[in-house]
């Protein structure tokens, strides 16, 4: 079956590339989406997050170094009750050109990442996502289309009641 899911994949992508695909629908067509972008800038941002990734212990001592920017893209719901001492929020469905602009003027500025499935044992906060789409995948991404490099992400699953993260809420 995953065979079949990825057969299909790669054939759309290639009637795609070759126009099939848009001479048949020609009303389809939007200048402001572009797949093959993505998947390129997708490609790209994979390579790099391999050297990106921090253990717990990185990622507490980068945090504290100055000009260190947390991003939590969870929603505003998620991120009031529970998020990384510091962290300012964006929430993924908001990461737009003005709104990084505002949130994130400096470009070479270090941001550190993490989402939902960077911890355990915190379900309503931090729901667990399909690995496959885990938050921090899209997030990376999404800031390495916009020409944020110095983006590095929290990388093991850390037990919510086992961490050294200092953690804050919004909620009283």
């Amino acid at each position: 079956m995953q065979g079949l899911r990825i057969a299909i994949a790669l054939s759309l992508l290639a009637a795609a590339a070759s126009g099939t695909l848009a001479a048949e629908a020609p009303s389809t067509a939007n200048p402001a989406i572009d797949m093959n972008g993505y998947l390129r800038v997708a490609n790209e941002a994979a390579w790099q997050r391999e050297s990106h990734r921090l253990s717990e212990a990185q990622f507490i001592r980068m945090s504290k170094e100055p000009g260190t920017v947390i991003l939590d893209a969870r929603s505003r719901e998620k991120y009031d009750p529970l998020h990384v001492k510091g962290a300012i929020n964006l929430s993924f469905p908001d990461i737009a050109i003005q709104s990084l602009e505002r949130a994130l003027p400096d470009r070479r500025a270090r941001i550190l990442i993490y989402c939902n499935n960077n911890f355990r044992n915190a379900e309503g906060p931090f729901p667990s996502k399909l690995p496959s789409a885990a938050l921090n995948l899209s997030t990376y991404i999404a800031l390495y289309g916009y020409g944020y490099q110095n983006v590095f992400e929290l990388g093991p699953l850390i037990d919510i009641d086992m961490t050294q993260l200092e953690f804050e809420s919004l909620v009283r």
